[in-house]
């Protein structure tokens, strides 16, 4: 049986198994629940906890507000863990606990296979069970068929996707007049596969000239030792890697290429955390790169701010992962559950589409839009060049590693849009 038949069957199970199950009943002062479903334990639980901080953090903030102000009084928001231990079945499960505790809010990411699966789960119990329906947040699943062809009312995507992403780095990587040959790799699912393949077709229209030569997939989360892919990649001949991995899959790879002293450019999506800074060390500098919405040093009041205030809160250079699309996540949440009047999850899908981030609320840190026709939050995109911490740029390095990261381009909003298929259902 393979793993999609397994994802049907859960999907179902959860959305049989809703009907029937009671609801704990919320007064009107509860608070507004939260469901964090992540691997908290495994493989990837350094990512999992590194959410959570980022996620509490923003919750915090929202509460030192006095929570979200509805029209019988102000209600604090509250964060439940629930551990998947990286297990997309694992998943379904506590997705079935958040419902039977009332939870109106599924915040998940890690992984878009588990996404996929926590999705449909979803559409079936809110169609079985209009008067509790659940709404699906989305920080970091980033696969576009989540916001295309398997789009669905009651979930929203806080991340650029695969593609907006890949944009931005392929547009660096156009200008990269050394670069000849490139080595793919990432992981066995569907999103290390469509990175791979993406990044082909991107590649062709671009920079044709550039000699593809690996294209290799390892299975998610289980190995231990990347020395045996980081040999093939030196014996490659190539020049750079661009890899999607993330996680101790990020870090575990770099290490192996580290080692065998492979001198390749690095473009991810997520080189400039979890442990690959150090993991590079002094390699890294000028070569690797990574994409994302913000970085620490990105400069402006604004930004300096706000990195100052998560560093006070989570001092320890370990837990130095922040984003700003996970703090724009909670703040677009609070504002649409004020906006309509209801914590509601019904309402809040219908008055989530359409709206704008008010930076306002972080300082006027950043900006963007949930766009309506699929969900998928526009914003802006910078890709940046890992370099030693005190070179010009970079006043900030990463979790103590003495490295950091410095803006190569900035992109607005609409230079990394990508069109949608998205057809989406109406809400009864």
């Amino acid at each position: 049986m393979d793993q999609s038949t397994l994802t049907r069957r859960g999907a179902l199970a959860l959305a049989l198994t809703a009907i029937s199950t009671p609801v704990r009943a919320q007064s009107a002062t509860a608070p507004v629940r939260l469901a964090l479903i992540e691997g908290l334990s495994g493989a990837f639980a350094n990512a999992g906890e590194a959410v959570w901080r980022n996620l509490l953090w923003a919750v915090e903030r929202v509460n030192r507000r006095d929570g979200v102000a509805l029209p019988d009084g102000k209600r604090r928001l509250e964060l439940l863990r629930f551990d998947s231990q990286g297990s997309t079945e694992e998943a379904l499960s506590m997705l079935r606990a958040a419902l039977d505790q009332g939870v109106a809010f599924v915040l998940q990411g890690n992984s878009s296979a588990t996404a996929a699966a926590l999705i449909g789960a979803l559409d079936m119990h809110n169609a079985r069970s209009p008067e509790r329906r659940a709404l699906f947040l989305n920080y970091s699943a980033v696969e576009p068929a989540l916001t295309n062809e398997r789009c669905s009312p009651w979930h929203f995507r806080f991340d650029a996707h695969a593609d907006m992403r890949l944009a931005a780095l392929t547009e660096v990587m156009r200008g990269d007049v050394s670069l000849k040959k490139l080595y793919l790799i990432g992981q066995d699912y569907s999103f290390g596969q469509h990175v791979n393949r993406q990044a082909r077709a991107m590649l062709a229209a671009k920079r044709p000239d550039i000699d593809i030569v690996g294209d290799e997939l390892h299975p998610l989360g289980r190995i231990k030792d990347f020395l045996p892919y980081a040999a093939k990649i030196q014996a490659s001949g190539a020049r750079a890697v661009l890899t999607g991995n993330w996680g101790n899959d990020l870090t575990l790879l770099v290490k192996a290429v580290r080692e065998v002293g492979a001198a390749v450019k690095f473009y991810t999506f997520y080189g400039n955390a979890l442990g690959a800074p150090a993991a590079i060390g002094e390699a890294g500098v000028g070569a690797v790169h990574a994409v994302a919405e913000w970085h620490p040093n990105v400069g402006g009041v604004a930004s300096d701010a706000f990195y100052a205030a998560f560093r006070q809160r989570f001092p320890e250079p370990r837990d130095d992962y922040v984003h700003v699309r996970m703090q724009v996540m909670v703040e677009m949440l609070a504002a649409s559950i004020e906006r309509v009047g209801s914590a509601d999850a019904t309402a809040v899908a219908r008055g989530l589409p359409g709206t704008a981030f008010d930076a306002s609320t972080l300082g006027g840190l950043h900006s963007g839009v949930m766009r309506a026709g699929d969900h998928q939050f526009q914003q802006p995109l910078v890709v940046s060049v890992m370099d030693r911490a005190g070179a010009p740029g970079v006043r900030h390095d990463i979790e103590g590693s003495g490295f950091g990261f410095r803006t190569v381009r900035s992109f607005e909003a609409s230079e990394v849009e990508m069109p949608h298929n998205c057809k989406m259902p109406r809400i009864d």
